[in-house]
C-alpha cells in the first residue's frame, strides 16, 4: 500500500509542477493582496450591531451603502453615475399598518401577538360581539355557515383541519380521508370573503410558533420597485386577524369552552367581545441606492464586466434583533471590495485590465432581487457592451453537503447557461490557481431549490449576458440572527475570492469576450 501510494504521488509530480508554471506570477502577485486579515476586518465592520443587519431603508443599510462607496474612493474607482457612486434605486414599499388593535381592552401588536394580512385602505373596525363559525367550511356534507349571515359581521373560525367524529373519520368524507378543507387554508379565507364579512379572526396551532419563529418580519412590508402606480381610492377587501389558540380560547371562556372542545362541533354561536382597531395599507417610497464603482480598461475600454453583490440583509426588527448576515451576504460584499482593491492596485502599477470592470453593490437583493432589476432596467452602460456578469452571493461558509466531506469547494451556477466558454475559462483558472471542487450540483434544472433564478446574476442572464453565480452553500444559521462572523471560514472564503479574480483577469484581457452561443434553462 505505502508502495503504490510513492509511485502515485510521484507521478502526480509533473502534473502539479505543469501547474506552477502555468501560473501568471502577475496575477498571482495582485491576488495575493486579498488575504483573511482584511477579509475579516471589513466583515467585523458590515456585521457590526452599527449596521444593524443592512436593512432595505434602515439605518443600517444607509451605513453599508456609505462604507462601500468610501472604500471604493479609497481605490480609486470612477464614480460613473454622473459624477457619483450612488445609482437611486426608485422603491416603493408596501406595509400593512396596526395603528392599534385591542380585544376587550386588551392592547394587542402586529407581529408579536398576532399578525393580519389584507389590502384594505386604512379604515376603523369595531364591534360589541363576534361570531363563532367553527372551521368555516361551505361544504354539501358540513356547511358551518349554511345558517348563518356573516356580513359586515367580526367572525372567528379554525382555520385549520376539520370536524371529524369519535373514530377519527371527516365529518365531510365520512372516511379516514380528509377533504381539501383540511389541508386548503387559503381557499377556506378566500370562500369566506366572498361573504362579505367586516373582520376575520382565524386561529390555528401554528400561529404562535409563526409569531416566535418570524416576529417582526411578519411586518416589515412588501417592496416594489416603483411604477408611480398608486393604491386604489377604495377597498373592501376583508382583513385577516390571525390570532393564537390562547387568544381564541380568552374570547371564547365567556362561553365557557375553548378551541379543543370546538374542534369536533358543527355550532355557530355569537360570542360578546369588544374588539377595537384601526389598520390598513400604507405606502413609502425609498431610494436605497446601488453602489458602482467603475475601473476602467485600456484598448477595450468599451465593454464591460459586472462585479456584482448585494449589501442588503434582514435588518433589524422592532424588539432590536438584528440579522447580522455575515454569509448572506457580507462574505459576498467583503469578496467584491478585496477584488475591486486587487484590480485598482494593478492598474496603479500599470498592469490594469484590457475590459473595464464594473463593480456593484446591489440593493434589495432580499426583497426580490430589485437594485439588479433596476440596474438592467437603467443601465450606466450600455448593455449590449457589457460580456460578462459575476455574482458572489455567500461564499464564506461550509455548507451541509460538505461538512462531513471536502471543505475545498465552490457551488458554481449558471456558468453554461448561456455561453459554452464561461464554465471552460472557469475551470482552467481554478486548475491554474486554486484547485477547488467545483461543485455544479445547483446547476441541474432539476434542482429544486432553483438557485440559478434567486440571485442577481440572473437579471443579467435574461438579457442574454453570460452570468457566473458563486455560492459556498446553504446552512442552518440562513437568515438568522445566527449568521455571524466567528463562523466565517475565511481560509476558504479567500481562496474563492481568488478564483473569481483570476476568472476576471481573464475575460478582462483576452482578445475576445466569451461567446453566446447556448440558451439552456
Amino acid at each position: 500500500m505505502m508502495i503504490k501510494n510513492w509511485i502515485k504521488s510521484f507521478l502526480l509530480i509533473p502534473a502539479l509542477y505543469s501547474c506552477v508554471l502555468a501560473q501568471d506570477p502577475i496575477q498571482v502577485k495582485y491576488a495575493n493582496l486579498m488575504t483573511e486579515t482584511e477579509a475579516e476586518k471589513h466583515l467585523a465592520i458590515l456585521t457590526s450591531a452599527e449596521f444593524e443587519g443592512r436593512g432595505t431603508g434602515q439605518k443600517g443599510g444607509e451605513k453599508a451603502v456609505q462604507y462601500i462607496a468610501n472604500e471604493f474612493e479609497k481605490y480609486g474607482l470612477i464614480k460613473p453615475v454622473n459624477g457619483s457612486y450612488l445609482q437611486p434605486v426608485n422603491l416603493i414599499k408596501t406595509v400593512y399598518k396596526v395603528d392599534n388593535f385591542s380585544i376587550n381592552g386588551q392592547e394587542m401588536i402586529n407581529g408579536k401577538d398576532l399578525f393580519v394580512q389584507g389590502d384594505n385602505n386604512t379604515a376603523d373596525f369595531s364591534t360589541s360581539d363576534i361570531v363563532f363559525i367553527g372551521y368555516g367550511i361551505q361544504d354539501k356534507k358540513h356547511n358551518d355557515l349554511e345558517k348563518t349571515n356573516v356580513k359586515g359581521k367580526v367572525v372567528l373560525l379554525i382555520n385549520e383541519g376539520e370536524p371529524l367524529d369519535a373514530s377519527g373519520n371527516s365529518l365531510i368524507t365520512g372516511s379516514k380521508t380528509l377533504s381539501e378543507w383540511s389541508t386548503n387554508r387559503f381557499k377556506r379565507i378566500q370562500e369566506l370573503i366572498k361573504l362579505e364579512p367586516k373582520l376575520i379572526l382565524a386561529t390555528s396551532s401554528t400561529v404562535e410558533a409563526m409569531l416566535e419563529k418570524m416576529g417582526g418580519r411578519m411586518t416589515s412590508g412588501r417592496f416594489a420597485l416603483d411604477t408611480n402606480e398608486q393604491l386604489p381610492t377604495k377597498s373592501t377587501s376583508t382583513p385577516v386577524v390571525n390570532i393564537t389558540e390562547k387568544a381564541a380560547n380568552q374570547l371564547l371562556s365567556v362561553k365557557k369552552t375553548d378551541i379543543k372542545s370546538l374542534k369536533n362541533s358543527p355550532s355557530t354561536f355569537s360570542v360578546k367581545a369588544k374588539i377595537k382597531a384601526r389598520m390598513g395599507v400604507t405606502q413609502e417610497k425609498l431610494y436605497d441606492p446601488n453602489v458602482i464603482g467603475l475601473l476602467e480598461g485600456s484598448d477595450l475600454k468599451n465593454e464591460y464586466i459586472v462585479i456584482g453583490a448585494h449589501y442588503d440583509h434582514d435588518g433589524i426588527l422592532p424588539d432590536g434583533t438584528f440579522f447580522p448576515g455575515a454569509d448572506d451576504n457580507g462574505s459576498g460584499v467583503v469578496g467584491m471590495l478585496e477584488i475591486a482593491k486587487a484590480f485598482a492596485q494593478a492598474k496603479k502599477e500599470s498592469k490594469g485590465p484590457r475590459r473595464s470592470i464594473l463593480f456593484i453593490g446591489y440593493a434589495a437583493e432580499e426583497k426580490g432581487l430589485l437594485g439588479s432589476k433596476f440596474y438592467v432596467e437603467n443601465p450606466i452602460f450600455p448593455l449590449e457592451n457589457t460580456v460578462t456578469c459575476v455574482n458572489i452571493d455567500m461564499i464564506g461558509r461550509i455548507d451541509d453537503k460538505h461538512l462531513l466531506g471536502n471543505h475545498n469547494y465552490l457551488h458554481a451556477i449558471g456558468l453554461d447557461k448561456l455561453s459554452s466558454e464561461l464554465q471552460l475559462l472557469t475551470e482552467k483558472a481554478n486548475a491554474e490557481y486554486t484547485h477547488m471542487e467545483l461543485d455544479y450540483t445547483y446547476n441541474d434544472p432539476n434542482e429544486p431549490m432553483r438557485l440559478y433564478y434567486r440571485s442577481d446574476h440572473y437579471n443579467f442572464a435574461e438579457k442574454g449576458i453570460p452570468s457566473a453565480f458563486f455560492f459556498s452553500g446553504l446552512h442552518p444559521h440562513y437568515h438568522t440572527p445566527e449568521d455571524t462572523i466567528e463562523k466565517i471560514n475565511f481560509p476558504m472564503m479567500v481562496k474563492r475570492e481568488k478564483l473569481i479574480f483570476h476568472l476576471t483577469w481573464e475575460i478582462a484581457n483576452r482578445d475576445t469576450k466569451p461567446v453566446v452561443d447556448s440558451n439552456k434553462k
